[in-house]
């Protein structure tokens, strides 16, 4: 059993939450959110503007009706990975929103200006183009994209604890800058193929949609999620290594930068530089972190079912929970249960009590492991009035899940001789002392 700071007294009623002094105006949620949805919306518009005039109309149109296929797929990925502590929506609307209007309009007027101003003391517009793709390109771009990743970091600390949090929102924000960067190069692939009469598969459109749809569309993700997990392992570290929580999201988006440069630079290689590169390099570390990922998420249902059993011990949780809440399966039938037996609410009431209370798990793991911040009472207080306030839809429910889910013992064979019968096989019960 886990061990690690005093937990809170059994409870007889819900805990109280220590009130916050009042803040300054500048700090204030609808002031943020609205200086952050107005910087968005201008971004969006000229953007738009920018991508429309460059692509026309017409290729616009295209570019967006192409462009938008692969975003569902791997949003939906991204979400899965967050099941285990599903951070809220709004932290995703920001990196996506964050990814296909700031990133992307940082990343067009700072490569362009840059390519013009190299192309312009070389005077070589061919080397400025290859420079401006293989160096300025990857650090202006991933740079633009770690900016959406640092400020969930610092803004969202509370709902950023982990990889798996800096994976999520640096993949998200790349969806959205590759989602606009596609309509780009789909919407003028178009634009070509009506000045030259291509079409069908030969044209330059099914050309441009395969290499960037098809084969790579998770070419961006995989680079900002260096970044991402870089941010991801400073939020493990403790507040006293600050060297450490510099120096790792450094060295994640150095990486970024690399793996971006090598991609950007394949087709300067040969003739199949291209696919060299991408059989040999991408594939591989597409897998490999995709493997850690999921092995991070594996990890992390581990922590769950470790650190939750002192808070059944102290009666702020039933015995089966733990076991429940470090199980996905346990938790989707719970989920489903409660919906079944009362509504949307009830539904949505338990998987905010799975929420807090992998929360809860994760904080004390950090807490026991001396990570924990300055404000580690307060937050468990706070995680544990949330419980509170939903164990009575939650608590059917999970203990339905606990016996669905519990292990069957395998049934003894029958006792030959001696005239004795089988033995009859024990069935578990969670709630057996």
């Amino acid at each position: 059993m886990a061990t690690g700071p005093p937990l809170p007294p059994h409870p007889g009623f819900p805990p109280g939450i220590p009130a916050g002094g009042a803040a300054h105006w500048w700090q204030r949620k609808w002031v943020r959110y609205s200086a952050l949805t107005t910087l968005l919306a201008l971004s969006g518009l000229v953007i738009l503007a920018l991508v429309r005039k460059q692509t026309g109309t017409e290729g616009f149109l295209v570019g967006l009706g192409l462009a938008v296929l692969p975003v569902p797929l791997l949003v939906a990925a991204f979400r899965w990975l967050d099941r285990v502590e599903p951070g809220p929506w709004r932290n995703l609307l920001f990196s996506f929103a964050w990814g296909a209007c700031a990133a992307a309009l940082i990343a067009i007027v700072a490569n362009s200006f840059a390519t013009r101003w190299i192309a312009t003391a070389t005077a070589d517009p061919s080397s400025a183009d290859t420079l401006g793709a293989t160096v300025i390109a990857p650090i202006v771009e991933e740079s633009a994209k770690a900016a959406a990743v640092l400020l969930v970091f610092l803004f969202r600390r509370r709902e950023f604890t982990g990889i798996l949090d800096g994976v999520v929102i640096a993949g998200v924000t790349a969806t959205g800058f590759a989602f606009t960067e596609n309509i780009l190069y789909l919407g003028t692939a178009f634009g070509t193929d009506q000045l030259s009469g291509g079409s069908g598969i030969a044209s330059v459109t099914a050309a441009t949609f395969f290499v960037r749809v098809i084969m790579s569309p998770f070419a961006h993700p995989l680079f900002t999620v260096l970044t991402g997990i870089g941010f991801g392992i400073a939020a493990l570290s403790a507040d006293r290594h600050q060297v450490r929580r510099v120096l790792l999201p450094i060295v994640g988006l150095l990486l970024a930068m690399g793996m971006h440069a090598m991609w950007n630079g394949s087709s300067t290689f040969g003739e199949y530089g291209f696919f060299a590169v991408y059989a040999a390099f991408m594939v591989p570390a597409f897998g490999l972190l995709t493997w850690l990922v999921i092995w991070t998420r594996q990890r992390e249902l581990g922590t769950i079912r470790a650190e939750l059993p002192a808070y059944a011990m102290a009666g702020w949780l039933t015995a089966p929970e733990p076991f429940v809440l470090g199980s996905m399966k346990a938790r989707r039938l719970a989920r489903e249960y409660a919906t079944h037996h009362g509504g949307r609410a009830a539904g949505r009431a338990v998987a905010e009590y799975e929420a807090y209370a992998t929360s809860l798990a994760f904080l004390r793991h950090r807490g026991r492991k001396g990570r924990a911040g300055a404000d580690f009472v307060v937050r468990e207080r706070e995680l544990l009035h949330e419980l509170w306030a939903r164990r009575e839809p939650a608590r059917p429910a999970l203990l339905y899940a606990a016996r669905a889910t519990a292990p069957t013992p395998p049934v003894a064979p029958q006792w030959q001789g001696y005239g004795y019968p089988a033995p009859t096989p024990y069935t578990y019960n969670p709630y057996r002392s």
